[in-house]
């Protein structure tokens, strides 16, 4: 029974990773605009869809989806955050990291209401 409950344990540990590599949470600690969209201060989810290193993400709260831009996926080690910039009121979102890889942002993105 012990070994069933241990590969069991190590099996969920190996797999947990990949699950959670497609739909990371982020934290965007100060409102910046995406695109033309307005992306508020908040905790949200990521979509991630396609293999890199051409991807297209989603910035979600809840089941709502805030804004869809692309992205190029960028392997690097790091601590999880955003990087923004520009010269308006409102930073515009120019990068978000997270653990193993950075999306980039590419192209004008377009709100998904």
């Amino acid at each position: 029974m012990k070994r069933v409950l241990l590969f069991a344990f190590m099996l969920a540990l190996v797999s947990t990773p990949g699950f959670a590599a497609k739909n990371p949470s982020i934290n965007i600690p100060e409102d910046v605009k995406v695109g033309s969209t307005l992306v508020p201060a908040g905790d949200y989810n990521l979509s991630i869809t396609g293999t890199g290193p051409d991807v297209q993400v989603t910035i979600n709260q809840g089941k709502k989806a805030v804004v869809s831009f692309s992205a190029k996926e960028v392997q690097a080690k790091g601590l999880t955050g955003i990087s923004a910039g520009g010269s308006g009121k409102v930073p515009t979102l120019e990068a978000i990291q997270l653990h193993d890889v950075n999306l980039v942002v590419e192209d004008a993105p377009h709100s998904a209401q």
